[in-house]
């Protein structure tokens, strides 16, 4: 952890709904007029597509049915924590672009599912922030998560996960039902022993709970919207929060425990607003009185 150079970590799976995170942190640091430098966690994945595709099926066909990009075989945990321990300790580092579709690909001459090469971040940039699977990974030969000065999870139901993925693959990449059914079934033990682990390092977690029935998210026409939704927002340490100036300004919410408020799913980016810009003005501040004392 760096008062220099600050790291913000987003953590949650495959169609959790980070990219909501990541919106709300623009327009913080846009308003507040923070440069942060942005690294996708999907840029430390080992292999490319058709890399990945064709080593699946090797271990399908010799039996191993759960390789997946959840796991740590196939992600380079070492660069991710390489990055982090350089950018907190000099605020510089190396990372590369994942291009997933033929529109972010296009610009780069490069096919879609295919890294860029890797580059020096940006200079002189006031914090790090990394959305992806792994910002709070801990491995017996790894420790990403120690880095990060501020730890977020986004964890939907199990249910409403799938569904957003289904929806997501199925509408913007063309799989199928089953393809994407096979997906989730694969990684399920890499799921379990990698991704739920990091719930427990995360500073704060916000998980959405659909209020209408999703008990078979297979033959869900759609994706339960933010007002069918509430949103649990757990603090790992609830010291500092103010939590009735929270619940004053967001309606109808309250805590359902001494840490942990309650609020409805159109609001969970209003909740993250008042909640995080405090978080960001901290990290200034302490940035601002270490570089002045160096």
């Amino acid at each position: 952890m760096s008062e220099r150079h600050p790291i913000i970590a987003i953590t949650g799976s495959s169609g959790a709904g980070t990219s909501t995170v990541t919106r709300t942190f623009a327009n913080i640091f846009r308003r507040e007029g923070v440069k942060a430098a942005i690294v996708e966690g999907d840029s430390f994945h080992r292999h490319d597509r058709a890399e990945m595709k064709r080593r699946a099926a090797e271990a399908e066909a010799a039996g191993n049915k759960h390789l997946s990009h959840f796991g740590i075989e196939n992600n380079l945990f070492g660069e991710l924590e390489a990055l982090f321990g350089s950018y907190g300790e000099s605020g510089r580092g190396r990372a590369r672009k994942y291009l997933h579709s033929p529109e972010e690909a296009a610009p780069y001459g490069q096919e879609p599912g295919t890294f860029t090469a890797w580059e020096d971040l940006p200079e002189g940039t006031d914090m790090l922030y990394y959305e992806g699977l792994h910002g709070a990974v801990v491995t017996p030969e790894h420790d990403v998560a120690r880095w990060a000065d501020l730890r977020i999870g986004v964890v939907p139901v199990i249910n409403l996960e799938w569904i957003q993925k289904l929806w997501r693959d199925q509408h913007q990449r063309g799989y199928s039902t089953e393809a994407v059914t096979d997906t989730i079934l694969r990684r399920m033990p890499d799921y379990v022993h990698y991704i739920v682990p990091q719930f427990a390092r995360t500073h704060v977690n916000f998980q959405r709970v659909p209020m209408v029935d999703t008990s078979d998210p297979f033959i869900a026409r759609d994706i339960p919207s933010a007002d069918e939704s509430m949103v649990v927002i757990r603090f790992a340490n609830p010291k500092g929060i103010d939590f009735p100036y929270l619940l004053g300004m967001i309606h109808d919410s309250w805590m359902s425990r001494a840490n942990t408020i309650v609020v409805p799913g159109g609001k969970m980016e209003l909740a993250m607003q008042l909640i995080f810009t405090p978080f960001i003005w901290r990290m200034m501040e302490r940035r601002r009185r270490a570089l002045g004392a160096a």
